[in-house]
Formats: C-alpha cells, structure tokens, sequence
C-alpha cells in the first residue's frame, strides 16, 4: 500500500502536475501517502461511505507519515493550525461525521509523538463550506473549479490565522481544485502560508519538473 514516490524515495519527487505549472497554486507545497487504489481505496472507502470509524486510527498513521516529507520544505516550522476541508453542513449531517476531521485529529495524534517539538493545533471550525455544490466526480478540470467559486468562507472573528501557517488536511487528492480553493479563502483570510496533505491521491499522472518551486505536486 505504500508509495515510494509519495514519500520521497524516488526520484520523481519535486515534479509537478501540468495544472500546478500552467497556474500556481495558492498553497505552498501538497504531499500524499500513496495513490487512491487497491487496499487504500477500499479502506478510505469503509471510512467515508460506510462510516467505519475505527479505519481513521490506522489511516491516520499513513498520513502522519506523509506530512513529515514536509521537514524536507524550506519554510516549514512545524508550527501550523490543522484545518480539515469541510462538508457542506447537509452532507455533514447525512454522513454523521467529516473523515478528513478524524484523519487530521488522528494524525496529530501521531506527529505528537513522532515530532513533539511541533506544534500542531486543530482549528477545523474556522473553515467553512457555504454553498452546496455538485459532485466532482463527473466534471472536467475547469468544471471542477467553477464548481467550487465561493464555496469556502473562513470565519475567524479572533483573528487566529493571522499571519499563521495552515496544514489543510483532507482524504484525496484529485486535480486540486478543492485544496486550491480552499488554500484561496485561507490565504484571503491571513493565513501566510498552506500547506496540503492527503492519504491518497488520484491524480493523472502528467507531471513535469518545475525548477522554481518546492512543491511535490499542485
């Protein structure tokens, strides 16, 4: 179930995804533990659609892992606000829980024991998803991010993001759109910089080096 490329053991480590190349993203570099297939996809699967909860802990473990390729990220301290990218409050409510919540608390879980010099505190009430949207499974890129136009709102009436790094963590990653708009309302809202972390990405594998940047993939 391990990737050996997701964790930097290879050396396409630093390529970028065409999107990331043609339009920067707003976060600063995105990470994840292993490709959306096999037992990985079937566990993320009992999670989400079948509320096995108890895969979270384990699940959990794998993302930890992946957000320590961030040691290697010029700019990274280690100190962030944890922030999970929300459900709409409907889906919340039919599903019963947010599974990129239980990753992230789980995973800070873990990075507490394997980095306590890091601080890492969830604030996954800050962000928000205001508008009921479509489902992405069907919709090409660009459907996908005018999808997600005005999706996301951040409400931090004390401020806390001010000038604070942010880890946004969620179950998939697929072309970015929803990192990208999420890392957007974050940003507009002062946080200074995003960083993102999947378990598992789905993306199409068409990457290229990016001399430029310091980001995995976008």
């Amino acid at each position: 179930m391990e990737s050996d490329r997701f964790l930097g053991n290879s050396p396409t480590e630093g390529l970028l995804c065409s999107p990331c190349r043609f339009v920067p993203p707003s976060f600063e570099r995105a990470v994840a533990y292993g490709v959306y297939k096999d037992e990985l996809r079937e566990m993320l699967h009992l999670l989400k659609y079948d509320g096995v909860r108890s895969l979270a802990r384990p699940l959990a473990a794998k993302l930890a892992l992946a957000i320590l390729m961030f040691e290697r990220a010029e700019g990274w301290t280690g100190r962030a606000s944890v922030i999970s990218v929300p459900l709409f409050a409907g889906s919340h409510s039919q599903r019963g829980f947010n599974q990129a919540e239980a990753l992230a608390d789980e995973a800070i879980v873990n990075l507490r024991k394997l980095r306590p010099g890091w601080n890492l505190k969830a604030k996954h009430g800050l962000l928000k998803r205001v508008k009921a949207t479509e489902s992405q499974f069907n919709l090409s890129d660009k459907g996908r991010r005018r999808n997600l136009i005005g999706a996301f709102k951040v409400f931090d009436e004390t401020n806390a993001l001010a000038g604070a790094d942010v880890l946004l963590i969620d179950d998939i990653y697929t072309t970015g759109a929803t990192s990208r708009a999420c890392s957007q309302a974050l940003i507009k809202a002062g946080a200074r910089r995003v960083w993102v972390a999947t378990l598992a990405r789905a993306q199409k594998e068409q990457v290229a080096l990016w001399d430029s940047g310091a980001r995995d993939f976008g």
